[in-house]
This record gives C-alpha cells, structure tokens and sequence, in this order.
C-alpha cells in the first residue's frame, strides 16, 4: 500500500476576510495556519504534501511556504484551473470562479496514486485529527466498498466570537459510519453560550457535541476515478440553471458515493479545539491560542 499524502486545498484568496489570509502570520515564530497542520501532518507520519493552488499563486505560495517547508516533507504543487474541464464542456461566458472543491482536488489526479488526507489550509485541526487519519488510511484499503474517513468536530470548538459559521453537520450509524452531512450556512453561538443554525426564518438549538465536518477528509485514488467521471453528469445538470455559481463539491461527491453504496466512511474523532480566522477580528483570538499552546509544549516556538 502506498503511504497516504496530504492534500491541501488552498487555491480561495478568503473573500470575507480579505488578502490571502493562508499567508498572514498568526504563530509566536511568524508561523501562518498552515504551518502548524504541516507540523502535525509530519509527526503523524505524512511525508508528502500537495498544495493546490492558483497558477497566479504560485510565486506566493513558493517563497511562504513551499521553499520553507520542503525541509520537513516533499512538497509539490496542482493548479486549479477554471478551464479544466471534461469534453466537450467549456467555461461559461461571464465565469470567473473555479468549481468548487471537486474540482480543486481533481486538479492533483495526476499526482496521487494511493490514500491521501484533504485539509483546507486556513483551518487549524489540531495534532489528534492527523494522528487518526493517517493511522485509518495507513491500514485500511477499498474492498467491496470504497473505504473513506472523514475526522469529526464537535461544534461547540468550531466556533467564532465574530459571526456565523458553516458546518456540514454529520449524522453517524451505530456502526460508526457517515450516513449524512447537512449544511448549515449559518451556525451561531449566542452571548448565553447556546449554538443555534438557522432553518429558514427559524432558530434551531444544536448540541454543543454534535459532530460538524472541517473539511478533514481521509480518501483512496479510487475517489479520484469517481469524481473525474461523475464531473460531466454534474456540469450537465447544473451548467444550463446556474452557469455561473455551481459548484462541484467534495462532499457532495461522497454523499453520492455512499448513496449508491459504493463508500462506506468512518467518523472518527478530534478533540482538540479548531482554530481558524473567517473574519479579520478572529486574528487576535488565534494568536494568543498558537501563543499558549507554544507555553504547555504541544509546539516548538520555531520549526
């Protein structure tokens, strides 16, 4: 079996806090966010990392990251490309976005033949989330189903002081498998401490140990086959009623893939907290997180 890869989505620019904010410094040693899943990746025994990332980018992402953390893992790179698209389809006129995190980790088809883990790279997930993934990727390989994992949040250490989240809300078997992922656009805790989503003109209370997806997803080359072939049924039916703002979605891809009992995916668990900065007032709060952990030892104040 192959050693599993990290895969590192980070071709978005952040909209809603504005810059590439996968580059702002936020560590006690001028690390950025990226710096510390990197860090955790390798202890946990990845020893290769693919950044996907925007041809524009590339310069950026080179000197900030890539160069520097070549040390630590073998890096390369994958381009997301608007124009990547399946025969005989072509970009919409008026386009400007690419499609989506499908898309995104369709870019690297190319580049990886075995297991690989997928992490957004403005989120911090904390040491135990890569410990579980590449320990299930490491031992377990497709039998009769495609066999995915996916590392589980619970929503209350998922939240900002700063305004609303998303968070695809995840429902487990007794088996301990996914069985669904709800998205819920608007995830707020209110000044009494109670995480609320909103359904409509509704507000729903949501336990603070419900589980959310951060996007930390454990998967196998065969969901590249999948997502490659499944791309031109997606632009098919989504191209002529939203040609400019569909989305290909990674998650969409294995809700389908369960559906049609073809992958089964394991919930496993991370108790640490999420650390990330949606809005520019989230900054502060993540430095002096990266700060203490650095004090208790979890981190070396460089690496």
């Amino acid at each position: 079996m192959d050693k599993p890869v990290l895969v590192v989505l980070a071709a978005g620019m952040g909209s809603r806090y504005g810059g590439m904010k996968q580059l702002d410094p936020v560590g006690p040693g001028g690390q950025i966010i990226i710096d510390y899943s990197i860090y955790d990746a390798r202890r946990a025994g990845f020893e290769k990392v693919i950044f996907i990332i925007r041809k524009e980018n590339e310069a950026d992402f080179r000197q900030v990251i890539g160069d520097r953390l070549s040390h630590l893992m073998e890096v390369e790179y994958a381009f997301q490309s608007l124009e990547d698209l399946p025969a005989p389809y072509a970009v919409p006129e008026g386009r400007t976005k690419p499609f989506g995190t499908g898309q995104a980790v369709l870019s690297a088809r190319e580049l990886i033949h075995g297991p690989f883990a997928v992490i957004n790279a403005d989120d911090y997930y904390g040491p135990e989330a890569f410990r579980v993934i590449y320990d299930y990727l490491s031992t377990h390989a497709d039998g009769d189903k495609y066999q995915y994992c996916m590392v589980g949040y619970q929503v209350k250490n998922t939240v900002t002081e700063n305004g609303s989240v998303s968070r695809g809300v995840c429902e487990v078997g007794p088996d301990g498998m996914l069985t669904s992922v709800t998205e819920r656009t608007k995830i707020v805790q209110a000044p009494d401490g109670v995480i609320r989503y909103a359904d409509g003109d509704a507000w729903v209370d949501l336990p603070g140990d419900t589980l959310v997806s951060m996007g930390c997803w454990g998967l196998t080359a065969s969901f590249m086959q999948e997502a490659q072939a499944r791309f031109s049924a997606f632009l098919a039916g989504n191209l002529p009623t939203n040609p400019l703002k569909c989305e290909y979605f990674l998650p969409t891809i294995v809700s389908d893939l369960i559906a049609d009992g073809k992958a089964q995916v394991k919930m496993l668990h991370s108790h640490d907290k999420w650390y990330g900065v949606t809005y520019r007032e989230d900054k502060p709060g993540v430095v002096a997180a990266l700060a203490r952990l650095t004090e208790e030892g979890v981190y070396p104040k460089t690496f």
